[in-house]
């Protein structure tokens, strides 16, 4: 769930709720290179997402279902 938090929390750029939920994370057994990830995937989701927006992609129909 810690996770989760700090995905929104660095999305919506509130820097108090990314260095708390980072820290409660570390504190539940988080690590450097899975924060590094977490982080990574954060963002190619974030290019990514404003890439479809920006360019208006349809939705695939398998994906409506």
């Amino acid at each position: 769930k810690e996770l989760i938090y700090i995905a929104v929390s660095v999305t919506n750029g509130c820097e108090y709720c990314t260095h708390s939920h980072t820290a409660a994370a570390v504190a539940k057994g988080m690590t450097p290179a899975q924060h590094e990830e977490l982080l990574a995937v954060i963002g190619m989701a974030n290019e990514t997402n404003a890439l479809v927006n920006g360019l208006r992609v349809p939705v695939d129909d398998a994906f409506l279902k």
